[in-house]
């Protein structure tokens, strides 16, 4: 292998871009790490000849948008969620949005969101000109809190956006009740959610869309971006099948003014191999948050992820909770400790400088804005080893003792 593609690659694995070089310190962080946060390299070294000869297909073919891999993918892909129809597009943020643009939702309307997620949720509304309308979160499972949700609701409000947060859904019962009673849509963001489940349905069947990334990081991701929209609505699918490509039925032909938002079929076809492992890499992340559960359990000042009723959950992030004024020294011990580490997510889009003009103030949601000050996610994907998990789980006991 040459010193470019090897370059490339280690980039790439290190979940950097192969184009804007990392800096060489920061790589060697990394590598020195006993336990880095997650693990890119051996995912891809389990699946590397899987992996190369999907690419050399792919290439051979000469077909690298809107071809073969993509069609079989979103057919196993809706086969695997329980569902009829599957849209492989560019991002899960354009997954969000091109829901949105295809309901019709725009300025004027309102979208309620969960505070406590990642800001795309709430971008997604602000980018088809709609507002986003933040509710606050259930203070055990971090979703938000079915409770609050209906007087969040306004004559202006068109759709419930619920985030699937840190790999379990939530109350899609209770959501679908209330959407139903004011006559609205349910879009949920499931990017953190592929494989988990509610009363044995799989996520993707429960609401009327739902959009996934395919971000590397996720349980099931890309080699770069990607995102999926899964509907059985047949008019919805049809619609954002044009929408993706750029608003066309019909060559050089434009009936929207749509989207170049296309899952490409290099993505498609890693994403084909990756989708029939992803229930054993979610064993594999059960088995490891078991250990967590185990050692860490009974230690004054850390709290433990609670599951929701009714829910499989599928660990795409451990995250504890650490009193606010004890989670710097826990961060800095583990640094020491070679243990990586992260914060999901550190400031609520609420009181981002971005949403300003919506008028939140600190206060206005205080379960999230409280959370956002405790949380600490641990290392936890699907090629961490058990020992290393107890290396993690010593370190903390050590720290907390």
């Amino acid at each position: 292998m040459s010193n470019a593609k090897n370059f490339k690659l280690k980039n790439l694995f290190l979940g950097k871009s192969p184009f804007i070089p990392a800096p060489e310190k920061e790589i060697n962080e990394i590598r020195l790490q006993k336990v880095p946060y997650l693990h890119f390299t051996r995912e891809y070294e389990s699946i590397a000849d899987e992996i190369d000869s999907a690419h050399k297909k792919v290439m051979s073919k000469g077909w690298f948008i809107l071809g073969p891999e993509l069609e079989l993918f979103e057919k196993e892909f809706s086969k695997y969620c329980g569902v009829k129809h599957t849209v492989g597009v560019a991002s899960g943020i354009d997954a969000l949005i091109l829901v949105l643009n295809a309901w019709g939702i725009g300025p004027g309307d309102e979208v309620i969101v969960a505070a406590n997620t990642y800001i795309a949720s709430a971008f997604a509304a602000t980018q088809v000109g709609a507002t986003p309308v933040f509710v606050d979160v259930d203070p055990n499972t971090f979703n938000i809190d079915t409770n609050k949700i209906e007087e969040a609701i306004t004559e202006k409000t068109r759709v419930i956006l619920p985030t699937h947060l840190y790999g379990q859904m939530a109350e899609m019962e209770r959501i679908l009740e209330i959407a139903e009673k004011y006559n609205l849509k349910v879009l949920e963001d499931a990017a953190q959610a592929h494989g988990s489940s509610q009363s044995n349905k799989m996520c993707g069947s429960h609401g009327h869309a739902v959009a996934f990334s395919c971000y590397p990081t996720k349980n099931l991701g890309c080699y770069g971006d990607g995102g999926i929209i899964v509907t059985n609505d047949d008019d919805l699918q049809q619609t954002l099948l044009h929408l993706r490509n750029n608003g066309s039925k019909t060559k050089f032909y434009y009936d929207y003014v749509g989207y170049n938002s296309r899952l490409d079929e290099i993505q498609a076809a890693y994403l084909r191999i990756k989708l029939r492992y992803l229930d054993k890499w979610n064993h594999n992340r059960k088995e490891l948050a078991e250990i967590y559960n185990q050692d860490l359990s009974n230690i004054p000042g850390l709290t433990l992820p609670t599951i929701g009723r009714n829910n499989e959950h599928t660990w795409h992030v451990y995250c504890v909770r650490v009193l606010a004024n004890r989670r710097q020294e826990l961060i800095d011990h583990l640094t020491k400790n070679g243990i990586g580490h992260n914060i999901h997510y550190p400031m609520p889009p609420h009181l981002q400088n971005c949403y300003k003009d919506l008028g939140y103030k600190q206060g206005d949601l205080p379960i999230t804005e409280q959370i956002t000050e405790e949380i600490l996610s641990l290392p936890l994907c699907p090629f961490h080893t058990k020992e290393e998990i107890k290396i993690v789980t010593k370190a903390i006991q050590q720290f907390f003792a």
